[in-house]
């Protein structure tokens, strides 16, 4: 018969003071109690909870909440106003959650759900609140879709700087909610509302004008991300979304909506996401996501060996489907098609690879997207020229190209 501490998974063993406080390599971190009781934070040794063989010893018991590998460890890149997503450790178009990328002006409010209510009023029939569960007895709609940030652009002069810090501020979810167009519907929107405002519940009480053909044509409010309850970050309980536009208009927390027959021209959208282009002149109101790709693999910082390898990434567009991804490995000398992998969706990230075989010579590759209206993903020259030298901070969409050395380092190579 075995003992007690032999059937005893590894992870229900008890462990002794010793084990904890000692041990070089630390595979988790645990509270404990001194010998004057005093509780501290002491690191579990490897050893002790990675076992040689792992048929050997039972694995931990099923739980309530799955967890990651301790050797995957993904993680947003924080700052003061946003994080960006680690587009470089994802293998495919769906963002975990807690990896999605955050933007917010006044920090992420705590709303009690069964307080929520959406308040819609201005130029309808009748005026209307909304509690959450409300909202779910509507007929629910779902989709795939990718969300970005209009300021979703950084460089590098050294070109240390990954594909997470270039454009890390998009990102895609399943988003499930009710259709704006049944909930105008509902309120009786007259024919004389061309705008409606969209408010949110946070400190900045953000705000942003909004047509009422694009909420009839595709917008809705999202109650739930990836087959879950939206988290704080993302607008808990529940955001407006509308598929293509800058992040900033899907105003999350969403408290207010007002309809009238004329912009708001509230203080985010006139302080804020608007663009100077060339001879002074300011573009505003510019919603539409541009068609964008990125080379997600090779990128800094990784170092690849000369041979065959597998070049991938992701492209989207606000305005469509992506048609197709061109590939250059010889610094856009010329461009091969790269394959784009099935469901490519409208407004959606979607995933590309191409197979390519390095001889070990110095060399770039970039990667560029043509979305369904014909548009071109530009370079970083042709957006200055069609700008000017005043190119603003919104929605600069450059072709992103990476540098590979003799030794197989990658490197961004700064846009000029």
């Amino acid at each position: 018969m075995k003992s007690e501490t032999e059937d005893t998974p590894l992870f229900h063993k008890p462990l002794s003071r010793r084990q904890l406080l000692g041990g070089a390599a630390t595979a988790a971190v645990v509270l404990v109690q001194t010998a004057v009781g005093k509780t501290v934070q002491a690191a579990i040794p490897e050893a002790a909870v990675i076992p040689d063989d792992p048929t050997k010893k039972q694995g931990p018991l099923p739980s309530e909440l799955g967890t990651r590998s301790g050797y995957e460890k993904p993680v947003r890149k924080p700052s003061d106003t946003s994080s960006r997503t680690p587009l470089q450790d994802l293998y495919g178009t769906i963002t975990p959650a807690d990896l999605h990328y955050e933007r917010h002006h006044g920090g992420v409010p705590t709303i009690n759900p069964e307080e929520y209510e959406l308040y819609i009023h201005g130029l309808v029939e009748k005026p209307m609140k909304f509690t959450l569960q409300d909202l779910k007895r509507f007929p629910a709609f779902s989709r795939i879709c990718f969300l970005e940030c209009s300021g979703n652009f950084r460089s590098n002069p050294a070109g240390k700087i990954t594909p997470q810090e270039i454009a890390g501020l998009t990102s895609q979810s399943e988003w499930t909610g009710v259709l704006l167009s049944t909930l105008f519907r509902e309120v009786g929107v007259k024919p004389n509302a061309t705008w409606f405002l969209a408010e949110g519940s946070d400190a900045a009480v953000m705000t942003r004008s909004i047509p009422v053909k694009k909420g009839l044509q595709d917008g809705m409010i999202a109650y739930s991300q990836n087959g879950e309850a939206i988290r704080p970050e993302q607008g808990y309980p529940a955001r407006l979304f509308l598929p293509g536009w800058e992040g900033n208009t899907s105003v999350k927390w969403l408290r207010r909506i007002e309809f009238s027959d004329a912009p708001f021209m509230t203080r985010e959208e006139t302080s804020k996401y608007t663009e100077p282009v060339k001879d002074g002149k300011i573009r505003q109101f510019s919603f539409d996501m541009d068609a964008r790709s990125i080379i997600t693999f090779p990128a800094y910082p990784v170092q690849v060996e000369k041979g065959w390898m597998e070049i991938r990434g992701i492209a989207w567009s606000g305005r469509g489907k992506i048609t197709q991804v061109e590939v250059s490995t010889d610094a856009g000398k010329t461009w091969q098609l790269a394959r784009l992998q099935d469901p490519v969706l409208d407004k959606a990230h979607t995933y590309f690879r191409h197979l390519w075989q390095w001889n070990g010579n110095e060399t770039e590759i970039m990667s560029r997207a043509v979305d369904e209206t014909g548009y071109t993903q530009p370079t970083f020259s042709q957006l200055v020229a069609a700008r000017g030298d005043n190119k603003g901070g919104y929605h600069f969409n450059p072709i992103t190209t990476w540098l590979i050395q003799r030794d197989g380092q990658v490197l961004n190579k700064p846009d000029k």
